[in-house]
């Protein structure tokens, strides 16, 4: 059976707000705690959850979830980091995370025949996966960054932009008949700079053309969000999963 959630409505919405999350949580902790504690505590709760999805037989959305909030609050660092700290321009960390990205796809189709996520049952197909979500939340941080801060752009014209961008792919599919799967890794990548910029916008200061809520709240609000979607989620799938008796 699969190991991740059915491509639904549902799914776009609880995967954006992880994104927000993430970039909010990230800048959150490493404030309080410090570059270096944030980014090592992120890693150890990163690799907690992945060790969780790996054990699992089959979709669980307490764990798979946990795991993707993790990757984002880990993959937004882990572009921050490339910027503050080592000085790679955004423009830079944007191109590098995007030649991973491509050769983890490439690597992946090459080895398994298919970038399908719906086969994603565990094994091979399972760590490429998880090895293509990583680097399209780092790419995706890097690409929304460049654009609300290094061009100037702003965090709300941003995520606007990314709103009308995240619609072309449906279109695509839709009417030009786009491969389903090269849409989906097409949108799944925008997720995370529309889901960031809108987080920032909320959590920045006025000078920084944000409405200051702090990134602390926005971050709580997005949690409660996200669980209460993820407990839904949860009793939904276990209605729908069989019964087997004795």
């Amino acid at each position: 059976m699969s190991k991740v959630p059915q491509v639904t409505a549902v799914f776009w919405i609880v995967k954006i707000l992880t994104t927000g999350m993430g970039e909010t949580t990230s800048d959150y902790l490493a404030r309080v705690l410090g570059p270096v504690p944030a980014v090592g505590s992120a890693a150890l709760l990163l690799a907690a959850a992945l060790i969780a999805q790996a054990r699992t037989r089959r979709y669980v959305p307490v764990v798979y979830w946990a795991a993707v909030i993790m990757v984002s609050v880990f993959g937004t660092m882990a572009a921050d980091v490339a910027h503050v700290a080592l000085g790679v321009p955004y423009a830079a960390s944007a191109m590098a995370f995007a030649v991973a990205l491509a050769l983890v796809f490439l690597l992946w189709r090459r080895v398994e025949g298919t970038l399908a996520v719906e086969t994603v049952a565990g094994g091979r197909r399972e760590v490429f996966y998880w090895c293509a979500v990583m680097a399209t939340f780092a790419l995706g941080t890097a690409v929304g960054d460049l654009s609300a801060a290094t061009l100037g752009w702003g965090y709300l014209p941003s995520g606007l932009l990314f709103a009308a961008l995240i619609a072309l792919p449906a279109f695509a599919h839709r009417f030009s008949g786009l491969s389903s799967v090269l849409t989906f890794w097409w949108a799944y990548v925008l997720t995370r700079p529309l889901g960031a910029c809108f987080a920032d916008w909320a959590g920045v200061s006025h000078e920084r053309g944000g409405l200051d809520l702090g990134t602390g709240p926005v971050s709580l609000v997005l949690a409660v969000v996200i669980v209460a979607a993820v407990a839904w989620l949860s009793a939904t799938t276990e209605r729908r999963a069989p019964h087997v008796s004795a």
